[in-house]
């Protein structure tokens, strides 16, 4: 599988609690940080979740 490049671009300050137990198993904890997984169909399923927190980078 291909691998992809996550960036939390927005806080989780006022997300649901959902929203940020998502955040956490992609293995984002700050702002501007970068994580790269593999492109797996619950991978994006996560992204998907909370995909106006992320954004995919190149």
């Amino acid at each position: 599988m291909a691998t992809i490049k996550i960036k939390q671009i927005k806080s989780r300050i006022g997300a649901s609690a959902d929203q940020k137990r998502t955040l956490l198993s992609l293995g984002l904890r700050k702002i501007s940080q970068v994580v790269e997984k593999e492109a797996t169909p619950s991978t994006l399923g996560m992204i998907r979740k909370v995909h106006h927190l992320v954004t995919i980078v190149e």
